[in-house]
């Protein structure tokens, strides 16, 4: 049921603006960070690289718009996005933030295993997964988006089970470990590691089966899945000094 405004009510008192999402979407490819840029075809910033994303329509909320561009965005069906690891991140709401008129973005970040190679629609003329840091500046206010999802993922990784959203359904230890190295930008101990997630209750559960050969001159190794919990009790903290 639809509330009615209050009489006397005036909506054109207020000076409209326009609500967007803005998507942060990481993957791993080739041991590095990875995340999905789109080159815009038209100005403002016309073939700068940007984040994908787009406006709210009119009945849509904000989440149901994130996960229609995130499909757009990644070339998967909605029902796979559906499942991909996808949070708000903040409220970007500087007045001069876009030169077209006032905007306000709701961020997100979504996070991946190997997705697939994106494709352009809409305003973009591109749309490539690119390292972390080495796409130049952004357009509009994206880069400090960016930054801030790169925080909060490399954050999460410690008190939560996040790490898990990298990987595929079933996975090594080796291949959970590589994601925090790559996300931490540091090397980690392969047997504590392989002690503090063993340890962590909930973190992983082994799949039954044969193991898998990973491609080393090591005996092969034991498959896993993400467990049923989502935090982690004790946290899996970084290595001190090392930043994100």
């Amino acid at each position: 049921m639809n509330a009615q405004a209050p009489d006397g009510y005036d909506p054109r008192a207020f000076a409209p603006f326009a609500v967007t999402v803005d998507l942060a979407v990481f993957t791993l490819r080739a041991d590095r960070l990875q995340v999905l840029l789109v080159r815009r075809g038209e100005e403002p910033y016309k073939d700068r690289w940007a984040l994908p994303g787009g406006f709210v329509l009119p009945r849509e909320s904000a989440d149901r718009a994130a996960r229609r561009e995130l499909a757009e965005e990644t070339g998967l069906s909605e029902a796979t996005a559906a499942h991909l690891h996808l949070e708000q991140l903040r409220t970007y709401s500087d007045p001069d933030r876009d030169p077209r008129m006032r905007v306000v973005s709701v961020a997100y970040t979504a996070l991946g295993p190997d997705l697939p190679e994106p494709r352009g629609g809409g305003d973009a003329a591109d749309a490539a997964w690119l390292p972390y840091g080495t796409h130049g500046p952004l357009a509009f206010d994206h880069d400090v988006i960016l930054a801030d999802a790169r925080d909060r993922v490399g954050a999460r990784l410690e008190y939560t089970c996040l790490a898990t959203a990298f990987c595929p359904p079933e996975f090594t230890l080796g291949e959970l470990r590589r994601v925090y190295e790559t996300v931490w930008g540091v090397e980690l101990d392969r047997p504590n590691f392989r002690r503090k997630v063993l340890a962590t209750p909930g973190f992983v559960r082994p799949v039954e089966g044969p193991p898998r050969l990973t491609g080393g001159r090591g005996k092969p190794a034991a498959l896993y899945r993400a467990g049923g919990a989502t935090a982690l009790h004790p946290p899996l903290l970084r290595p001190e000094g090392r930043d994100v």
